[in-house]
């Protein structure tokens, strides 16, 4: 008779059922609850060998016990030495222990599709969604909310100023950890949750790892080598890691704006642009850690990372009217952009009995330098800018921790941490030749303190029940420096502060003694502070001021976002090393930040005509909630049929659905900023039998969704909205193994090469004028996006 994993198991072989997330998380559960369990980290009992299997055992067993020929013997062949190395836990493993919840990203899945950055493997995560365009990264977004709500850290410290992600390659990477809720040591500063990008630490063997790329967009050529170098030398083991790339990249993309009498109907101004625009590029990235052994516990570890990139740009662009005044405005802007960050952490570590203290510190610098000029003709009043930027930050951390073991299942950590900022930047924006925001002067500063100090408590209570207790104090102080050669007082030095206390619990329970299902639980506190660009007072000015266009300015009274968190999940884990998890979770926000559009008196000298500003305001609070479902496992452990043989396949899938609400702006859709409605991933690797070929493939879906940002047009101020149509990205590769050190890997990046379609809304209300009017300006944006091929070479030498 078929167990129930073997029904389960048929259903799936059936052509009617679509192997979607849904049906893939069901089949899970099934077959879940019909596999008994075998306990922590064993196997299944072996099936009881048939007689027919079992008879020729008996003369097998004698022939073995017969002592072999004399010149049998004198001919055996030597044995070789085996040198067996121990590992660390497995990915689900590493997780499965975690009392806090966690997501653990290794190897494995680092080199599975073959990605050229980091955010192409985040973005199949469960809850992680890209703000960019398909094949462009973007803002990196936990639980759909972005704007640093998500805490991203490098080594455990936060990344310096203009550091993206998408620099650095799978290859400098050893893990990433996701942390959906925070933590004392890691820090509350992370609404969404936290992502900490290790890299690639010190190593028990040689590595010596070389992979060479070369890609294609559109005919535009992208090449890529890297190179992975660890190795143990006595007391000291070290892992170095360099990639180069250069690569060309195109956009093309359109926007139509329309401006409407809300009353009536009628078009008051019409217009279209044209923007195309070619982007070369190349780069170094330089890492590594140096490791030495002290003694006994004891030890010292060095961790640079440097890189440095280059880019020119060459755009073009047309803008035509066709309503209201019919005129055009042709545009070339070429520009050259030079960026530079390099950071070097130190770690000492040592071990006193059941204590254990580290010392932490690091020193980073990033600089970036730019410059554009924009020719522009036409019947439009053509004005020609001229921009030159010079941004320079210096950063430094020092923070300590203590922990104490208390018996086998009880530990304990005190912390402190101390961070300094500082950032100067010189800008000089000329229109026709004039010079602009001389009010403001050409230099600002701005530096920031922050000071924390924590505790935590870690136990397990039973041996089903586990718990963790944490308490962390934050105080940020920001103060941004006007230039005194600026006019206007609101260049003056301004200042913020902010103090915070988070208590957080983690919790954890087990079914049972030698159950591999879990649930979790956490209730936390977290915040999120407003960045030193939010601050800084000092505008940014648009050409063509509009509603959908408007100029940019800072905001030095913003208070940070405070969030009190719940989460709740129900894990299970396969021996083999698959789960299923399911996961609800609520984050309660108050003093929400929002950046909003207003007609404002013009900061330029001397006060002006009103224009279109955006600054960013606390509105009020806001609350957001999901339901999170993550399935992974090879297709073998659901499959029973009898003697057959199931496909070498693994299976991933995960949906996440999010809901938000923000108190103070009338629905519909009044939800958090940039939030999608849910997003899934299904995916699937085949490794092919008595074949060195290996297939997969990826499917990443975010629905089309509308939020409403502001709802006070009738009391002086604006109605906004924003629409994003729905983003599909399918992902593959074809992976080929000609030994143990060669392999060849073929990817498909972005097969749909479907346009990604956005708009904005703003309408705002004329009480000047009588009878009042409403109008109502929308600006639809249609950028195209390609297909990326890739052939990597990858070398063990």
């Amino acid at each position: 008779m078929l167990s129930t994993a073997s029904a389960a198991a048929a259903r799936l072989r059936r052509p009617a059922l679509p192997l979607t997330a849904i049906s893939l998380l069901v089949l899970t559960c099934r077959a879940a609850i019909a596999q008994p369990a075998t306990g922590d980290g064993a196997s299944a009992p072996a099936p009881t060998p048939t007689p027919a299997a079992a008879a020729p055992a008996a003369p097998a067993a004698s022939a073995a016990a017969a002592p072999p020929p004399a010149s049998a013997a004198a001919t055996a062949p030597a044995l070789e030495r085996v040198e067996i190395t121990g590992a660390g836990p497995s990915d689900s493993e590493a997780r499965r222990q975690s009392t806090a919840a966690k997501i653990v990203i290794g190897r494995e899945e680092l080199d599975r599709m073959g990605d050229a950055s980091v955010a192409d493997v985040l973005k199949r995560l469960p809850g992680v969604t890209l703000g960019g365009r398909p094949g462009r990264g973007g803002e990196i977004r936990m639980r759909g909310l972005g704007s640093g709500y998500t805490q991203i850290l490098v080594n455990g410290e936060r990344v310096p100023f203009g550091f993206s992600v998408d620099s650095l390659t799978p290859e400098q990477i050893e893990r990433i950890e996701v942390s959906r809720a925070p933590t004392a040591e890691t820090g509350a500063r992370a609404i969404a949750g936290t992502i900490n990008i290790v890299l690639r630490e010190d190593v028990k063997r040689h590595l010596d790892n070389l992979n060479l790329s070369l890609g294609s967009e559109a005919g535009r050529h992208q090449q890529q080598a890297s190179w992975t170098r660890g190795d143990q030398l006595g007391n000291l083991t070290y892992n170095l890691s360099a990639t180069a790339y250069h690569n060309q990249r195109g956009d093309s993309s359109t926007v139509d704006t329309v401006s409407t009498d809300a009353a009536t109907g009628s078009i008051k101004s019409a217009s279209h642009e044209e923007r195309t625009s070619l982007d070369r590029r190349e780069g170094v990235h330089l890492g590594g850690r140096v490791v030495w052994r002290l003694g006994a516990g004891e030890s010292l570890a060095f961790m640079p990372f440097f890189i440095t990139a280059h880019s020119t740009t060459e755009a073009s662009g047309r803008l035509a009217q066709s309503v209201g005044s019919a005129n055009w405005l042709d545009s070339h802007t070429g520009s050259d952009l030079s960026y530079s960050v390099g950071r070097a952490s130190m770690i000492w570590q040592g071990r006193s009995g059941a204590n254990k203290h580290e010392l932490r510190a690091s020193l980073n610098r990033a600089i970036s330098d730019s410059h554009s000029q924009r020719q522009e003709s036409g019947g439009l009043a053509p004005q020609d800018q001229t921009s030159l930027g010079l941004a320079a930050e210096t950063g430094w951390n020092l923070a300590g921790k203590l922990s104490r073991s208390i018996g086998e299942d009880h530990s304990v950590a005190l912390g402190w941490e101390n961070e300094g900022q500082r950032r100067n930047e010189s800008k000089v924006n000329t229109i026709a030749g004039q010079p602009q925001q001389a009010d403001f002067g050409d230099n600002v500063g701005a530096r920031s303190l922050r000071n924390a100090a924590w505790a935590q408590d870690e136990w397990n209570l039973s041996p089903t029940w586990s718990a963790y207790a944490g308490l962390r104090w934050e105080a940020i102080s920001t103060r941004s420096e006007g230039d005194s050669s600026a006019a206007s007082s609101t260049a003056a030095a301004l200042s913020n502060r902010s103090r915070v206390w988070t208590p957080l619990l983690h919790s954890v329970w087990k079914l049972d003694e030698a159950s591999k299902d879990q649930i979790r639980f956490a209730l936390t506190r977290s915040y999120r502070n407003p960045t030193l660009q939010n601050l800084v007072s000092r505008p940014s000015l648009s050409l063509n001021n509009s509603a959908t266009r408007p100029d940019r300015i800072g905001n030095p009274a913003l208070r940070p976002e405070l969030a009190t968190g719940l989460d709740l999940a129900y894990e299970h884990y396969f021996s083999a090393g698959g789960l299923m998890s399911v996961g609800v979770f609520q984050r309660r926000i108050a003093n929400l930040i929002r950046t909003l559009t207003t007609l404002e008196p013009s900061p330029l000298v001397g006060g002006g005509p009103q224009r279109w500003l955006a600054q960013p305001r606390n509105v009020g609070d806001a609350s957001s909630s999901g339901v999170e479902l993550e399935a992974k496992f090879r297709l073998a452990e659901v499959w029973h049929d009898g003697d057959a043989t199931a496909p070498n396949v693994d299976l991933r899938s995960n949906l996440s659905v999010f809901r938000s609400t923000v108190s103070g702006v009338a629905g519909p859709d009044n939800r958090l900023d940039q939030q999608p409605r849910a997003s899934a991933n299904l995916g699937a690797d085949w490794k092919l039998r008595a074949s060195p070929l290996t297939l997969g493939a990826n499917l990443n879906w975010t629905p089309a969704g509308r939020i409403t940002l502001s709802s006070d047009a009738a009391s002086g101020g604006s109605d906004q909205s924003a629409y994003n149509e729905a983003k599909r990205v399918v992902d593959a590769y074809a992976l080929w193994t000609f030994g143990p050190q060669v392999q060849l890997r073929l990817s498909g990046a972005n097969l749909l090469a479907a346009p990604a379609v956005s708009s904005s809304t703003v309408t705002t209300v004329d009480t000047s004028a009588v009878p009042s009017t409403q109008t109502s300006e929308t600006a639809v944006t249609r950028a195209r996006t390609w297909r990326v091929w890739s052939l990597r070479l990858e070398l063990k030498l």
